[in-house]
């Protein structure tokens, strides 16, 4: 499989093209082209899919990166090493471009709560303007994860070092689980975290709490679908892609967007 990033004009966005199929269908990344799926980001647009695409748009959202055409020739994005640092490492290597428009935003101005008590998100007003996500992840029955958290600013330097690596786990019964479902065959240890009582199977941590970077790296990616910056700060338990998903549905009804003080890349 092929991924190749290429420039996009001013006001494209990000998007996902199929060039192993006929007429180069496009795939805006945004959340009106969510399908619903478990466990990943999947985007669907006219029968034509692309699936697994989090990390790849989490390393665009965590660079600033507005525009972005990413080619590809199959539907299925690579897991890589199960975090965004692959991608991270190809943009920044290329560099980036600063656009002569403005980058759009949506600033939150009132308290937005999504889930249950089991497994919720909520942002609330910025005062400083900015974008702070935290991210609070526990497993009370697995000692290996237990619980952790990890909070960062988008748009942080710390972004390809501190939360790009970040790997993508589960525990040792999801993974029997997805494996009877016919999933991950072609996935071995070193290429996502398996958790045991005692630890990851088989590979070591990059960070004491990397399951919390991950999952905070997810928010970064699935928050790229809302087309433009977000001003607010964003707490999260236990939540995943779906209810993600739901918060920015429910941000763009809410609130309106405005223009920026940041030029688009």
């Amino acid at each position: 499989m092929t991924v190749e990033f290429r420039p996009a004009p001013v006001g494209q966005g990000i998007v996902f093209i199929r060039r192993d199929l006929p007429g180069l269908p496009i795939i805006p990344a945004v959340i009106a082209h969510r399908a619903d799926g478990p466990r990943r980001t999947t985007l669907s647009k006219n029968g034509t899919a692309v699936d697994m695409v989090e990390h790849i748009l989490a390393a665009l959202n965590g660079l600033n990166i507005d525009n972005c055409q990413i080619w590809v020739d199959r539907a299925e994005m690579p897991g890589v090493d199960g975090s965004s640092r692959p991608f991270v490492d190809a943009l920044q290597k290329v560099g980036v471009v600063r656009q002569s428009q403005w980058r759009p935003k949506l600033v939150v101005n009132s308290t937005v709560r999504v889930g249950d008590q089991n497994s919720w998100i909520e942002v609330s007003p910025n005062a400083s303007g900015t974008c702070v996500l935290e991210y609070k992840l526990s497993y009370p029955d697995e000692p290996a994860i237990g619980d952790q958290s990890y909070s960062t600013e988008m748009g942080s330097p710390l972004f390809a070092n501190e939360i790009s690596s970040a790997r993508t786990f589960v525990t040792r019964a999801e993974a029997d689980s997805l494996r009877q479902q016919g999933l991950g065959r072609r996935v071995n240890y070193k290429d996502i975290l398996v958790f045991e009582q005692t630890g990851p199977v088989g590979n070591q941590l990059r960070f004491e709490n990397e399951c919390a970077r991950h999952k905070l790296l997810d928010m970064i990616g699935d928050f790229a679908l809302a087309g433009c910056d977000l001003v607010g700060t964003f707490t999260a338990f236990r939540s995943g892609h779906r209810l993600n998903a739901e918060l920015i549905r429910s941000l763009i009804n809410q609130f309106s967007v405005q223009s920026s003080l940041r030029k688009t890349a």
